[in-house]
């Protein structure tokens, strides 16, 4: 008598495993900013540079607030808007070096760590990788400028009521003075997202990025047109003319920008800087 040889169950093929869906663009995002957040020295580096910018403008308003009372009381005038006061050039100067530096680590801190590698293999479009890196970087530095305008404004305005020279956010020109030194913050720090992507290496973006913002401009004077309209392009340049509350009389010596034109500067120099990193970084390897 024979048996029938056990023949082992015939079972489904398991199925192929669904394809991973492509990366959306708020999920780079997501991704950008769990990168910024998780980083240590970013709360410390942006606590430490609020309080340097208004601690600033707290030490300028404090040293006009000694000097207006060694005036008498009868040549006194009124001083209007003390917008250097409110505005340190020295806070806000290094304000534009740190956030173009921080917005430049954003990108070469990957390429130094070869982190930039994986990034693209899980998102081949370059492009987009770019644009959250840039829109995060952006939010981050308006909410940073946003505070330390509002809060260099308040600062010093209560600190010169003392002598009765403060004035309010409806006076002329403090409006634009606030929202222009807001946003200085987050234009310097897309223009260092912008060269860290064209050049890469750290050392040589972190000296561009000053030259660029800061060292360039004492180069170029107003006195002539050609070194004017030069000087008229740099953003350092652009966000002093919006400062002034007042228009340049005809006795002014040199050429004076204007206002809607240094706002098209401020507005110019990241959309340019973005759109070079965009073309360069679709053209070359990793």
């Amino acid at each position: 008598m024979t048996t029938l040889a056990s023949v082992p169950p015939i079972t489904a093929a398991a199925p192929a495993p669904a394809a991973e869906p492509p990366a959306r663009f708020g999920d780079l995002l997501a991704s950008e900013w769990i990168k910024t957040r998780s980083l240590r020295s970013t709360p410390w580096t942006l606590a430490f540079v609020m309080l340097f910018v208004i601690g600033s403008s707290a030490a300028a308003s404090l040293a006009e607030y000694y000097n207006i009372g060694k005036i008498s009381p009868d040549a006194r005038t009124d001083q209007g808007f003390l917008v250097f006061d409110a505005y340190s050039p020295a806070g806000y100067m290094t304000l534009m070096l740190v956030a173009g530096s921080i917005g430049a680590l954003a990108v070469v801190s990957e390429y130094g760590s070869g982190l930039i590698r994986t990034t693209t293999v899980a998102v081949p479009a370059r492009g987009s990788v770019v644009l959250a890196k840039a829109a995060v970087v952006a939010a981050v530095w308006t909410v940073v400028g946003t505070v330390i305008s509002i809060g260099s404004f308040t600062v010093s305005q209560a600190i010169l009521n003392g002598r009765h020279a403060g004035v309010s956010f409806s006076q002329h020109g403090v409006l634009r003075a606030v929202v222009a030194s807001a946003l200085l913050a987050p234009v310097c720090a897309v223009i260092g997202v912008g060269l860290g992507v064209l050049i890469r290496h750290s050392a040589a973006t972190m000296t561009t990025t000053a030259f660029t913002l800061l060292m360039l401009q004492p180069m170029f004077s107003d006195s002539k047109r050609w070194s004017a309209d030069v000087n008229h392009m740099m953003v350092v340049t652009a966000w002093k003319r919006l400062l002034e509350y007042w228009e340049p009389g005809p006795d002014r010596l040199g050429y004076t920008a204007t206002v809607p034109g240094s706002w098209i500067v401020l507005a110019l120099w990241p959309f340019v800087a973005i759109v070079l990193a965009l073309v360069v970084v679709r053209r070359r390897d990793v």
